[in-house]
């Protein structure tokens, strides 16, 4: 932290109610946090801890149902103006700025990310057109976008995960905010990625003495970044310190529950003489892109790519944002067209006779973005029944299947009757879980399924997924950006780069002595649990995240 920094933001006593019959009766109690000019402040803590609720007070954006009923919150020497929207709104952008978890929830999917980062400088009095798009395009490079063009015109639907991502994190540096908020900004990318992304942040707090409020479940993604780490459990800080005192030396039990339960290398190997359940043979997905009034562009998404899936392993699909993992797996679904290859499940090639109801039955997907994959309007309960529905149960019977699920992902009773909007990331995800999970499929295919998690429920979900796996024989393919997820569930991993394999085989060799430099760059960039880069996953007992997902 910079000598002399000045106090930037000054919360005291902020306590949040929550509506009755919650889990809790706050979201958050008497917390205080300050943070200077120059500063960066890790808020660490389990999904539903109240971070992000943290966050949503500070920006006067609580949901309905909470309250603030004691606290003071001070930006600049200055009460924030809550109550007053329009001051809020100068002030969100220009002074703070905001990254949140979900970028589906933060892009307009009817316009191009380019005109979103102009109209938010726009708004915030930046003259000219011209400098606006200059402005733009500066921001996108920054975020490290190859093709700043092609993407200054693209969609959100036309970008991965990671990508859209990357772009909210474009919009909230677009003002050189003097306070940050990044609300789980580096979950949806690749390891490579992320510690650029990391870097950029920091060398905005040095250039213009911003702080930084990070917030996020993984104790392992903050150690290269923060000057003070605040562990938070039930609306409380458990424990507070500089970096070095909370990595070197955590005091409370809470905190070295969430470090010890960092995924460990621990790589199976394919088994021998079990069936092949699904193989894709040399697919191909192209997507063809506007470019101009009247031409197209062809984007070779996937290219040549096969691999098989044997009854009861996992196989893994790991690479950088933009590799094409999602797209193949879209592919193998029958969701996407596909440009050549086939997919045969127990021998028929669904690729030429497509899927019937019955065999969707049998393929079961979790999605990356769980608040794009749930009805808003459906109770959580519901939207896990209605696999069940779909397929035959009564209501009853759908009923009583979804609160077993609800049980088995680790949340509580109420769940059942509550809308999505009223789980934090974590828990949404653990919907989509719990929703994928009650048909009791055959396959199961989990895009980036843990990828919002904190870390303890990750090893939770993580066993649950295997003793599943151990009691009905289903086969799970497996998409992650987290190298240590990859090595401590799979039995045998492919490796995504532009849309190519460049590497396959068991997870016990790939994961620790790889043969492609591409590979051994992945894994190299992997820090452990205190932060360092690591040469090998095998060196490490515990290692940090990778990325997401394709184009």
């Amino acid at each position: 932290m910079p000598e002399n920094a000045s106090e930037l933001l000054d919360i005291r006593g902020l306590t949040i109610a929550l509506p009755e019959g919650a889990d809790r009766d706050h979201a958050v109690s008497a917390l205080d946090l300050s943070i200077r000019s120059g500063e960066c402040v890790c808020l660490v803590g389990e999904s539903g801890s109240g971070k992000s609720i943290t966050a949503q007070a500070l920006l006067d954006m609580l949901p309905r149902g909470l309250r603030k009923t004691e606290g003071a919150i001070m930006f600049e020497g200055a009460p924030l103006p809550a109550g007053d929207p329009a001051a809020m709104r100068r002030i969100c952008g220009d002074r703070i700025g905001l990254i949140f978890q979900e970028p589906a929830a933060t892009l307009d999917p009817v316009m191009t990310v380019g005109k979103q980062i102009e109209e938010l400088l726009k708004v915030h009095g930046m003259g000219s057109a011209r400098a606006r798009r200059d402005r733009a395009l500066e921001m996108i490079m920054a975020v490290r976008l190859s093709d700043p063009e092609r993407i200054h015109k693209s969609y959100p639907h036309q970008l991965s995960g990671g990508q859209a991502q990357r772009i909210a994190i474009a919009m909230a540096l677009a003002l050189k905010p003097a306070l940050l908020i990044a609300d789980e900004p580096t979950t949806a990318l690749d390891v490579t990625t992320q510690a650029e992304i990391l870097a950029l942040m920091r060398e905005l707090q040095h250039e213009f003495r911003a702080g930084l409020l990070f917030i996020t479940h993984d104790l392992s993604v903050v150690a290269d970044i923060a000057d003070r780490v605040m562990v938070m459990r039930e609306g409380e800080i458990v424990e507070s310190g500089t970096r070095d005192a909370i990595f070197e030396k955590p005091s409370h039990p809470y905190t070295i529950r969430l470090l010890e339960s960092l995924p460990r290398p621990g790589a199976k190997s394919p088994g021998q003489g079990k069936p092949v359940v699904l193989e894709a043979r040399d697919i191909a997905i192209t997507y063809q892109q506007r470019e101009g009034l009247f031409g197209n562009r062809a984007i070779e998404a996937v290219r040549g790519v096969s691999l098989t899936l044997k009854r009861g392993e996992t196989h893994g699909l790991v690479g950088q944002s933009g590799s094409g993992k999602s797209s193949l797996v879209r592919g193998i679904l029958q969701l996407e067209p596909l440009s050549g290859g086939t997919v045969l499940l127990d021998g028929i090639d669904i690729a030429a006779t497509g899927m019937s109801r019955a065999m969707r039955k049998r393929i079961q997907l979790v999605q990356q973005d769980p608040f794009s994959a749930l009805n808003p309007r459906q109770k959580a309960g519901w939207s896990v029944a209605e696999g069940a529905l779909i397929h035959g149960a009564t209501r009853r019977q759908a009923a009583e299947r979804a609160r077993e699920m609800l049980s088995l992902v680790g949340l509580p009773e109420q769940a059942f009757d509550r809308f999505p909007h009223e789980f934090s990331g974590g828990q949404r995800q653990r919907l989509c879980i719990a929703r994928a999970l009650v048909v009791e499929p055959e396959i199961l295919v989990a895009d980036e399924a843990i990828s919002a998690l904190d870390v303890s429920i990750q090893a939770q979900i993580l066993a649950l997924f295997a003793s599943l796996q151990k009691k009905l024989g289903f086969a799970m393919l497996f998409v992650t950006h987290d190298l240590r997820v990859a090595a401590s569930i799979c039995d045998a991993v492919t490796v995504m780069y532009r849309g190519v394999a460049v590497e396959q085989g068991p997870a016990s060799t790939v994961l620790v002595t790889p043969s492609h430099d591409y590979t051994r760059t992945l894994l190299e960039a992997v820090p452990d649990r205190a932060g360092r880069a690591t040469s090998s996953l095998a060196r490490v007992g515990n290692a940090a995240t990778t990325e997401g997902d394709p184009i």
